[in-house]
């Protein structure tokens, strides 16, 4: 599968590939895989992901008194600085040393300037993200809410709808660096809960003695991503260059 994947996107030429998946589909995982089988190849190549370019939690708040309180909470369109991850798709694309942020998740907020990874020149940038290339939905479409979350939370659907404007105005500008994309394809939106469960237990496990999510709380982040993530699950096999197809253990048939 990484060999497949790898080839692909060679294939296809550019330089900047991406891979598309609900959380924990997988699309991390993958990412560094075909960074380690292109790297044995003689490449220089280095994985990236959107969460990266979250605003950290200062920005986050400040938004979330300005414009509504559900935008305190990292992930949906809105809460990344694409500014800043075109410039680094750019820089990257054009050969040069590049030092590139990185997201602590489990604190929440984005490292110092001082702890960002240095890339020096790349051959292949895998870009991973759970909405990319997500086209925006009609003002039809934000009417009714999806989740207990929107009904109770955003009853009058202001935040849903600067998510949809974000999306709309700021991201299309990121999704034209992306020279291809691969998409991991979720059986549906029911999986995410579980999967995203496991992930931050697995976040957890490799930072024992930091603060994770509960069970209760994953659940509820999750309807953060619902809107857009059921949105992506029906725009994006008709938009990437390649659809695989997930079962609930991440199986790809």
């Amino acid at each position: 599968m990484v060999v497949r994947a790898l080839d692909q996107a060679l294939h296809h030429g550019g330089r900047v590939h991406a891979i598309a998946g609900m959380q924990g589909s997988g699309k991390s995982t993958l990412a560094g895989q075909m960074v380690g089988l292109a790297r044995q190849r003689g490449l220089r190549a280095v994985a990236l992901s959107i969460d990266d370019f979250y605003l950290g939690r200062r920005e986050r708040h400040r938004l979330a008194r300005a414009v509504h309180p559900l935008l305190a909470m990292r992930g949906p369109p809105g809460t990344h600085d694409v500014a800043l991850a075109c410039e680094v798709l750019d820089a990257l694309r054009a050969g040069g040393c590049v030092r590139v942020p990185r997201f602590d998740k489990l604190a929440d907020t984005r490292l110092p300037p001082s702890r960002w990874t240095r890339v020096e020149a790349v051959d292949l940038v895998v870009f991973e993200g759970w909405f990319l290339k997500t086209p925006a939905q009609s003002p039809d479409e934000l009417r009714e809410p999806i989740n207990p979350l929107e009904r109770d939370e955003d009853a009058d659907g202001h935040w849903r709808r600067h998510c949809n404007a974000a999306l709309a105005r700021d991201y299309p500008a990121l999704w034209a660096r992306l020279d291809s994309l691969l998409l991991l394809r979720a059986p549906g939106f029911d999986v995410v809960p579980g999967w995203r469960w496991q992930q931050e237990q697995g976040l957890l496990a490799a930072r024992p003695g930091r603060t994770a999510m509960t069970r209760a709380q994953v659940d509820r982040f999750v309807q953060l991503f619902e809107r857009v993530s059921r949105q992506a699950l029906r725009a994006l096999p008709d938009i990437a260059q390649w659809s695989w197809q997930q079962d609930a253990q991440r199986r790809v048939r």
